[in-house]
């Protein structure tokens, strides 16, 4: 088993391991169900925007996804010229806006206020679009809803089918992103019918659709593929996918080692070198990751809980074969996207090594120590 080996060979803990065999084997899933018809593919950075990743992705992809105008920066570096960079945010700063113009390829701005304000900027740099919110709401978590009420994203459907023609004579494309985690296309059908019931021929004055992300791909790639093939056939449009978590969500594993273990209340406690403040998502949404340790008739349970001063800092309940010994090793797997780049350093608990593997080794690719903590507090770098 993969996890057995990362914790045979992680030399310390807590480690963070990418699967590059697994990313590779996503993406040859996503060309070879897609190929000849589309959509072009984006990988959108926020899930984990770590540059050597990036880099070996880029030759795999038609571009990246950035949110920042960081993230832009990285991007570019990372794609030296191959494949597009598209950048969407509601938060564009006026200092920032002439740079991004320069970086990227496809600018969606937040608002039509937005549009307003800078898509003259963007004239001979970038193509302009809209992020629009298509007031069709699937997710049942409104923290995880774009189309909740009074959304911050995206202008609403309505709104823009109102939006004179003249105004927006720049607009070259539509941007939207609707869901999250998400096994079926089906909502993607229908916010598919509603645009173009509204829009009508007005899509084919635009140049490009950007379908966004949430979206798992376990479901029907074909299904995809098809929506792509139908826009670029009746409306002449190039099309985008943007997956973000969907490409490293289950490529990514978090090892950590039991520091110590005792009852409380007559339940065991086991205590992790790592904590939650390396899987911040743990604590935001009140969810356990899955662990790989698990045993659904294991004869212990135990609580798995962080290493800080958080009486919240606690992975969770599970069952598991035996109960746990200090120096034991746990791995929680499908850790890939919102982790790493959410961690903080919290009562100067180091940050988890970064692992690769690449279907025979482990490459160890980014470490920490104390003078990151040091410079992060304002420390000057040590005298050499």
């Amino acid at each position: 088993m993969l996890t057995e080996t990362f914790k045979r060979l992680v030399p310390e803990t807590p480690a963070f391991v990418y699967d590059q065999t697994a990313i590779d084997r996503t993406l040859s899933t996503f060309e070879e169900a897609t190929a000849g018809s589309g959509p072009r593919l984006l990988y959108s950075v926020k899930s984990f925007p770590f540059l050597p990743l990036l880099r070996r992705i880029a030759p795999r992809v038609d571009g990246l996804s950035a949110s920042s105008l960081f993230e832009a920066r990285l991007c570019a570096e990372a794609l030296a010229g191959r494949g597009g960079l598209h950048i969407t945010t509601p938060g564009f700063r006026p200092g920032e806006i002439d740079e991004i113009g320069r970086l990227c390829d496809f600018v969606s701005f937040n608002s039509l206020e937005q549009f307003d304000r800078w898509s003259a900027r963007m004239e001979g740099t970038a193509s302009v679009g809209l992020r629009v919110n298509p007031q069709l709401s699937f997710a049942p978590d409104p923290r995880f809803d774009p189309c909740r009420p009074h959304s911050k994203l995206g202008v609403p459907f309505d709104r823009l089918v109102l939006a004179e023609v003249g105004r927006l004579e720049r607009l070259e494309g539509i941007h939207f992103h609707t869901v999250f985690d998400c096994a079926s296309f089906e909502p993607l059908a229908e916010i598919l019918a509603k645009l173009e019931n509204k829009l009508g021929e007005r899509l084919k004055r635009l140049r490009w659709l950007n379908l966004g992300g949430g979206y798992r791909l376990e479901g029907d790639l074909g299904q995809l593929a098809g929506f792509s093939t139908r826009l670029q056939r009746d409306y002449g449009l190039e099309v985008y996918f943007e997956p973000g978590k969907a490409v490293i969500g289950s490529a990514g594993y978090l090892v950590a080692s039991v520091i110590d273990v005792f009852n409380s209340g007559g339940k065991t406690v086991a205590v992790l070198d790592s904590s939650i403040n390396h899987h911040p998502e743990v604590f935001e949404y009140q969810r356990s990751p899955r662990l790989a340790e698990v045993c659904e008739e294991g004869r212990e349970t135990a609580i798995l809980a962080g290493g800080t001063c958080l009486a919240g800092d606690l992975f969770g309940e599970y069952a598991l074969p035996t109960r746990p010994r200090i120096g034991d090793r746990l791995v929680f797997e499908d850790v890939g996207a919102y982790t790493l780049v959410k961690a903080n350093r919290f009562n100067g608990h180091n940050l988890p090594s970064i692992y690769r593997w690449d279907g025979e080794a482990l490459h160890l690719e980014q470490s920490y120590g104390y003078e990151d903590y040091r410079r992060q507090w304002g420390g000057e770098p040590a005298a050499q």
